[in-house]
């Protein structure tokens, strides 16, 4: 892996953040969203420092600062800003924007990297443990399981990516993921102790880290009696591995790398898809990472 400029990874805001895991790990960016002003002169100034930009954004919970960032790259007439938007819950978010923040500085170029996000994604488990399901919408919820919830002391563990899922705590089980990944825990207003002695366990996780709930977490779960988690790949020599994986190709529209079926930078399709390969498809990397050890090194 070569260290190069680091193409700057922004977020909308600082909540979204997740502490660097060591000293490689770049900074992330956070574009202010006070000001159509604001933004423009933050994202320009990123542009000329970094060269590339590439801007996360949940296009369903974030639809102002989606449209906001939208408008600056129209101003600024730059193909040089990736405005990717990933429906993860927020905890999902921050890891994603973390493991862009690693792989940056990595030998990667920046079509690779935007074009990357959907393959990462598929390997984050994002969740929540939530004392009520009454408002949720953002994952199938049974008219037993809203009955339910209006029940004292009930407790649901719902997975919202990388399948959704949703149980009542003591009567099911939660997914997993079948490869070695830390897990995050945010807590709102409710006890984390079922997803640091039971979710992390059942799960394998070689590490739990508490953060801060990120502020629209209650909004995206629809309460705030809730505690979001979200486990993912940490090992940069992992994550560049399962990209490396990958067959690279080359945007017909503007010319950057890119891996998967449209360019993270114009959203030009791939034109010409290649035959599967074992290098070419998602499935040959999810085997990868699953033949990996639970030690994290490849």
């Amino acid at each position: 892996m070569v260290c190069t400029v680091p193409t700057a990874i922004a977020v909308t805001s600082s909540d979204l953040v997740l502490p660097p895991l060591d000293r490689q790990t770049p900074p992330a960016v956070v574009q202010p969203q006070d000001t159509l002003e604001g933004t423009l002169v933050s994202m320009h100034a990123l542009v000329e420092q970094h060269g590339y930009v590439i801007a996360l954004y949940s296009p369903s919970a974030q639809r102002e600062a989606g449209r906001r960032l939208h408008t600056v790259r129209s101003v600024l007439e730059s193909d040089r800003i990736a405005l990717v938007g990933i429906d993860l819950p927020p905890l999902g978010i921050a890891l994603l924007a973390q493991q862009l923040r690693q792989l940056s500085a990595c030998d990667f170029s920046p079509g690779v990297l935007a074009s990357s996000v959907r393959l990462l994604a598929h390997y984050i488990y994002s969740g929540a443990l939530l004392g009520s399901v009454a408002k949720l919408d953002r994952v199938p919820v049974s008219l037993k399981s809203h009955a339910k919830s209006w029940m004292p002391g009930a407790q649901f563990a719902v997975l919202a990516n990388p399948r959704p899922q949703l149980v009542r705590v003591g009567e099911g089980e939660l997914t997993g993921p079948e490869f070695g990944t830390r897990l995050f825990v945010a807590s709102g207003q409710a006890p984390s102790d079922w997803v640091t002695a039971t979710l992390a366990p059942a799960w394998k996780a070689q590490g739990v880290a508490n953060v801060p709930l990120p502020d629209g977490s209650a909004r995206w779960w629809g309460t705030g009696k809730l505690v979001e988690f979200a486990a993912g790949l940490t090992d940069v020599a992992v994550l560049y591995q399962l990209v490396s994986s990958v067959r690279r190709e080359r945007c017909h529209w503007c010319g950057l790398e890119l891996i998967g079926d449209r360019c993270g930078f114009c959203a030009a399709p791939l034109t010409d898809l290649p035959p599967p390969t074992a290098t070419s498809t998602a499935p040959a990397s999810r085997t990868a990472v699953r033949a990996l050890p639970r030690g994290g090194t490849p």
